[in-house]
């Protein structure tokens, strides 16, 4: 218990410092490196890992994702777009499947450029949350919704939890608990938008989505929590990895933020967040 509690401590000081950074390249690079490392645990967990060469192919594609942003911003470099670079990235993957074919199959090929695919569309909306208006509140929102639903789970599930949710891939999940996660949400989420708006004298908000987005973003991200969870059954690992001491890896921390965080950006995008 002290070494998680000590893992989260260091977790959240060093989250608060890239909240405070947020339209800065050092957000970028520090995302850029969350996706990599999460990209790599799933790799070394399926044993994708193996094919180096594919793999820093996967890897570069991401760190030029997450950077070539701030050069856009400020109008440079604008030909050097995400259609070329992915694009150079897929023709780079054919060309190892081509000279590698013999120890490289057509599995590999797909589930590697998927991976790498879905999980750097994901996670990089995070980035594009990062430079509007009220970026900070759209992350800080976002990543409570994905986090702050499993405690409210918890909670729940220790008290009034009976009924198996799904045995088999999470035994100590409760429908109970999943009722309570979804409810909590949705008030700690007005919660946190009300401090924002009248405390804080942030910008105006549309509190009814913002339940509506908690209690939406409690489910999304326990179908990514059970998603990881199967992988890591299939595979016989416990966790993704051991950066978080007590916790596990990015992807033990992150697998509910990689679907809730396009989905809280979609309701951005729609003007469903600020009024």
């Amino acid at each position: 218990m002290s070494t998680r509690i000590k893992s989260a401590a260091v977790a959240i000081i060093i989250a608060v410092i890239l909240l405070i950074l947020h339209d800065t390249f050092v957000f970028n690079i520090a995302l850029g490196a969350i996706i990599c490392i999460a990209v790599w645990e799933v790799f070394k967990a399926t044993g994708y890992s193996k094919h180096q060469k594919v793999a820093i192919a996967c890897y570069s594609f991401i760190a030029l994702d997450a950077i070539m942003p701030v050069f856009h911003i400020h109008g440079e470099l604008l030909f050097f777009n995400s259609r070329l670079y992915y694009l150079l990235f897929v023709i780079a993957v054919c060309v190892i499947y081509l000279i590698d074919h013999n120890d490289f199959s057509y599995n590999d090929f797909f589930v590697m450029i998927g991976v790498t695919s879905l999980f750097n569309y994901c996670f990089s909306t995070l980035n594009s949350m990062a430079r509007v208006t009220g970026g900070v509140f759209l992350l800080l929102i976002t990543l409570c919704a994905a986090w702050l639903a499993d405690s409210g789970a918890y909670f729940a599930g220790t008290f009034l939890g009976k009924t198996p949710l799904c045995p088999e891939i999470s035994p100590k999940k409760t429908v109970e608990g999943l009722i309570g996660g979804v409810a909590a949400n949705g008030v700690i989420m007005l919660i946190i938008s009300l401090v924002y708006r009248y405390i804080v004298k942030g910008l105006p908000i549309h509190f009814g989505w913002i339940v509506v987005a908690g209690m939406a973003c409690a489910l999304i991200g326990l179908i990514g929590d059970l998603t990881a969870s199967i992988i890591k059954r299939q595979t016989g690992i416990k966790d993704y990895g051991n950066i978080m001491p007590g916790h596990g890896g990015v992807m033990d921390r992150f697998d509910s933020v990689l679907l809730v965080a396009p989905f809280m950006y979609y309701l951005y995008t729609q003007g469903l967040i600020f009024a």
